[in-house]
């Protein structure tokens, strides 16, 4: 098969194989991409009904689109041979992964949430795996889980019924031949009996017992010991190290009925997701260990220990309640910042939405006044992807606290997954997951910022629960392209702008009454007439009429407040009105940066040099990454001629953006007035390459 080319798929090399065929590396020549694909035994292509029934289920299973589902591309039949083409997932499987030993207690949690959630989807559709097992699962090499060959799995063990006896009897005979695959099957399967969506469960729980411990939870010498033991025997109990709470949750997968299982794959879901977050009832745990106890009146004592724990807790006897609960840790949570959302949709047109959730997240967070601090989101998008320790990132940005998450949109569904860190101890503070209808966003980002401040113990003014409380349904299209046109202006070139602008009026089209739409609008035009693109006298008017119909909608939008007063401070130069919009956004949002900006240009302009440099500062703390940010404060430096300060924020700019325009003119200007005449022509050669001048510019600077 190597080397072949069956349709438009180019056949590269031989990846695996196992009793439902072969598979391959092939590239996709139309459209360019690597795939996966698998051909059926020789002994399926042959049975006529069996390739026809699993080229429809197949098929099927093609129309599963989530970011946990391995994707089936294309199912087809070339040269006489049926086959299906997947996407390709790098990585390793679950399996390989396992004959290291367990995993990680972070790591069963996270792979066996995002499997529960890719079976929901399934089961959503009518579809059933029927052979979930370790070796069909890839962990990517961000560690998240795909799940993989939906449609082969139910035709190569039967619907249930006869075909079902038949495969297992089979299996049994083989001397073992197919134990992997028993190890996983319900005790209904064995007998031969009809199966469901909670068979899948079971075979979950058995792959998360075998994460948590390293060994399945059903051991056998042949196929019959093992089919035995699935059918009458209970696993022993998780060890000491692993919670009670996840052993409660495997054992209600394991319940050999199907009606004592969980019923839904949802369900199994949000039993994971509380165990991750701590926020299982004692009792659970407790009720597992007094089950899987060889010494039960042991664990009634220690129950009695702990009821008495509880009564002295609630009654925060001796301080009690407080130091257990962390309040006093939490009280020290007076900054934050949020690291960009990942988006794990699969798909990366979908960039976009993750950054814009991560922005309008920053921004909620930080329109409350009981946080110090709130990291700006300039400086939170630079550690997009990276790697680096949370102790490091935090220490750097001089923050009590980071919020991490993940992002998956789907059709017209949104899921979010956040944490709050620790970032010294690296411990989850907090962690919870959310989905709603993308129509509901606004009201999901409301219930994030809610939780987190619940966990951090901040007290939130009358102003904020209103605010908070208060979220209107919002068109998803209209949403979308206000999120286009975000990152588009903030991309700063006049073709990036005219983009913002179309996205701004088609969210205005969707959504007449979307005031953050108005507000995107009037930042385009304020932008455009403080660089220079329109002139100031056009400018101005546009800013105003938008800002009016986004202020008419929301009047506590600050953003709209902040706009205007750019505006008026720049293009009309009437300082008082400037003022008065950035001290009117400031009180709406007291973390916002770019308003303590404005206010320092203020200070500048009127000589109050003391003023000037606190109101940065300030600023910076918030935003130390933003290079316009500090290139801003490095100019005003120079209007106060303190020019050596001036060369401290201007260099520390090209230490990350080395042909920073501004601030290779702001140092070429520093060194001219200090009359350092060899260092100015040096950096005034640097700006006029940098700009893209003719070399004669760059002569006549250095001359």
């Amino acid at each position: 098969m190597i080397g072949k080319t069956l349709g438009h798929f180019h056949i590269l090399e031989k990846i695996g194989q196992g009793g439902m065929g072969e598979v391959f590396l092939a590239e996709d020549t139309s459209l360019h991409r690597m795939v996966a694909m698998k051909f059926l035994p020789v002994e399926m292509q042959q049975d006529d009904t069996a390739r026809k029934r699993l080229i429809r289920e197949a098929r099927s299973a093609a129309a599963l689109d989530h970011p946990y589902i391995c994707h089936i591309n294309e199912v087809g039949e070339s040269e006489g041979r049926a086959f299906i083409a997947m996407e390709y997932v790098k990585g390793r499987s679950l399996k390989e992964r396992l004959a290291a030993g367990a995993l990680p207690l972070n790591e069963v949690l996270r792979a066996a949430i995002e499997v529960a959630e890719a079976l929901e989807a399934a089961h959503a559709k009518g579809i059933i795996h029927q052979d979930i097992k370790p070796g069909n699962i890839m962990l990517t090499p961000t560690g998240h889980a795909k799940v993989m060959d939906f449609g082969l799995a139910k035709q190569a063990t039967g619907g249930g019924g006869a075909d079902s006896q038949d495969e297992t009897v089979t299996a049994l005979t083989r001397c073992g031949a197919a134990v992997g695959t028993l190890a996983y099957m319900p005790p209904e399967q064995l007998r031969g009996q009809m199966v469901d969506s909670r068979s899948d469960l079971w075979a979950l729980g058995v792959t998360l017992y075998e994460m948590a411990t390293g060994m399945r939870p059903f051991q056998g010498q042949d196929g019959f010991e093992l089919m035995s033991s699935i059918l009458n025997r209970v696993p022993r109990p998780l060890p000491s190290q692993a919670p009670a709470e996840l052993g409660a949750v495997i054992g209600r997968c394991l319940e050999k009925d199907p009606e004592k299982r969980y019923q839904r794959a949802g369900d199994l879901r949000e039993a994971l997701i509380a165990v991750q977050a701590g926020t299982v009832s004692p009792w659970v745990g407790w009720r597992y260990r007094l089950t899987h106890s060889r010494w039960p009146v042991i664990a009634a004592v220690a129950l009695a220990l702990f009821i008495l724990a509880g009564i002295l807790v609630t009654l925060d006897v001796g301080g009690l309640r407080t130091r257990l609960t962390g309040a006093s840790d939490a009280a020290k949570i007076q900054s934050l910042a949020v690291l960009p959302l990942e988006n794990l949709s699969g798909n990366p047109e979908q960039d976009y939405f993750a950054a814009g959730m991560t922005e309008t997240l920053i921004t909620d967070l930080a329109r409350l006044g009981g946080l110090r601090r709130v990291t700006a989101r300039a400086t939170a998008m630079r550690y997009q992807g990276t790697k680096r320790p949370f102790a490091e990132i935090a220490r750097e940005l001089r923050v009590d606290a980071l919020v991490t998450g993940s992002v998956q949109r789907f059709a017209e569904r949104v899921s979010i997954a956040v944490q709050l860190i620790d970032p010294e101890t690296e411990d989850q503070l907090w962690t919870n997951r959310y989905e709603r209808d993308l129509k509901d966003v606004i009201r999901l980002q409301n219930e994030i910022v809610a939780a987190i401040v619940g966990e951090i113990r901040i007290r939130l003014t009358p102003g904020d629960k209103a605010r908070l409380a208060s979220a209107r349904p919002v068109d998803p299209e209209a949403y979308d392209a206000y999120l286009k046109g975000c990152i588009e202006t903030n991309r700063l070139s006049p073709k990036n702008f005219e983009m913002a602008m179309e996205y701004f009026r088609l969210a205005l089209q969707k959504d007449p009454a979307f005031a953050l739409a108005h507000t995107g609008i009037a930042r385009v035009w304020n932008a455009k007439g403080h660089l220079g693109y329109v002139p100031p006298r056009d400018a101005l008017p546009m800013v105003r009429a938008a800002v009016s119909q986004a202020l008419a909608l929301d009047e506590r939008l600050a953003e709209a407040h902040r706009v205007l007063g750019s505006a008026q401070f720049y293009l009309e130069w009437n300082w008082e009105g400037a003022v008065r919009s950035w001290q009117r956004a400031s009180e709406l949002e007291p973390n916002d940066a770019d308003s303590l900006v404005g206010l320092a240009a203020y200070s500048c302009a009127m000589g109050r040099l003391d003023g000037t440099a606190a109101a940065f500062e300030h600023a910076l703390e918030s935003d130390p990454h933003n290079p316009q940010l500090r290139d801003f404060y490095g100019h005003q430096l120079l209007r106060l001629r303190r020019y050596d300060e001036a060369v401290v924020q201007f260099r520390q700019v090209l230490n990350s953006e080395p042909a920073f325009r501004s601030s290779l003119n702001g140092l070429w200007r520093a060194f001219h007035f200090k009359r350092m005449f060899d260092e100015a022509s040096g950096y005034a050669a640097q700006y006029f390459a940098a700009s893209g001048y003719p070399e004669p510019f760059a002569l006549l600077a250095t001359a």
